[in-house]
């Protein structure tokens, strides 16, 4: 069982360099599986294991972006005064989502993330630069 996690970390942080995102979209359906196999579907950690995966998920990337937003600060590379006007909306999303995940059962959690998936998986391979090359009127942002 050890190994396998190992190579779903593996797996998880090769995606998540490569492509800018993954860690969730391995580790959330390892966690489900893990956590059902282990405790079976009918218990109340099965029946929560789609709760218990994405708060997992969830709290490594806040923990991620925070240490992220912690070593740009300290480099002066962060515009807060850009930041600040969104930090409301951000909570009440945060709020917003988590009464939405803990009113939904695992079933609708699970498709909901699922849906997610699918839409994330479909705007990488989409949008221009991620597959194919964008045209020459693409600009860095920033540059006008």
């Amino acid at each position: 069982m050890y190994s396998v996690l190992l190579l779903c970390g593996g797996v998880a942080g090769v995606t998540t360099v490569l492509f800018g995102f993954g860690g969730g979209f391995v580790v959330v359906p390892l966690l489900y599986t893990l956590l059902i196999s282990v405790h079976g579907p009918d218990s109340g950690i099965g029946q929560a294991a789609m709760h218990i995966a994405v708060a997992t998920s969830t709290a490594l990337m806040v923990f991620a972006a925070s240490l992220s937003t912690w070593r740009h600060h300290l480099r002066q590379t962060v515009q807060w005064h850009l930041v600040r006007p969104l930090v409301g909306y951000i909570a009440v999303g945060a709020v917003l989502g988590a009464a939405a995940a803990v009113s939904l059962s695992g079933e609708w959690v699970r498709w909901a993330f699922i849906g997610y998936l699918g839409i994330t998986i479909a705007d990488a391979a989409l949008r221009p630069g991620f597959l194919h090359q964008a045209g020459s009127d693409v600009r860095p942002m920033g540059v006008g």
